[in-house]
C-alpha cells in the first residue's frame, strides 16, 4: 500500500492526469502541484483540444495552483509531472520559484536539460519516480499513432 503524502503517491496522481490526456488523444503527460500535502493544481496536455502549443500539463497545473494560492509564486510547493519538462515549462517553473520538481520519464529529445535550460537555483529536482509507468504510457500512445 502506498502511504499518502510521498513522491510515489503524488506521481500516481500525475499519472491519472496523463491517462486523461491519453483518453483525449493528447500526448499523455500529467502534472499536479502539491502544497502542504494537498493537490492545489492539476493539468494534463491539452494542446490539441485548445489548439494552443503552450497548453502543456505543467503550464495548466502551474496556472491552477497560482489561482488557488492567489499569487504567482509557488514557493513551498512541489510539481509532480510524468515527463521531464520542456524548456518552456522549465522557464515558467523558474519564474514561479517552485521548491521541488519531481518527474517520471526523462525526455532526451525535448527535455529542458537538452537545451541548457535550468530550474531556479533553490528548486530541488527528483527524477525517475514511476519512470517505467510514465514511459510505458507514452510508448503505448506513440505505438498506437504509428499503426494508423
Amino acid at each position: 500500500m502506498i502511504e499518502p503524502f510521498n513522491d510515489e503517491y503524488f506521481m500516481r496522481k500525475a499519472l491519472e492526469e496523463a491517462q486523461l490526456a491519453y483518453e483525449e488523444d493528447e500526448i499523455p503527460v500529467g502534472a499536479v502541484v502539491v502544497s502542504q500535502g494537498k493537490i492545489i493544481g492539476r493539468g494534463h496536455n491539452m494542446t490539441e483540444r485548445l489548439n494552443d502549443v503552450t497548453a502543456h500539463a505543467e503550464m495548466l497545473a502551474i496556472t491552477a495552483a497560482a489561482n488557488y494560492l492567489g499569487g504567482k509564486y509557488l514557493r513551498n510547493c512541489t510539481l509532480y509531472v510524468t515527463l521531464e519538462p520542456c524548456s518552456m515549462c522549465a522557464g515558467a517553473l523558474f519564474w514561479t520559484q517552485i521548491s521541488k520538481v519531481v518527474f517520471g520519464a526523462s525526455d532526451e529529445k525535448r527535455g529542458y536539460r537538452e537545451f541548457g535550460s535550468r530550474l531556479h537555483p533553490k528548486t530541488q529536482l527528483v527524477e525517475g519516480i514511476l519512470r517505467n509507468e510514465s514511459t510505458e504510457l507514452l510508448q503505448q500512445f506513440f505505438r498506437s499513432k504509428r499503426k494508423k
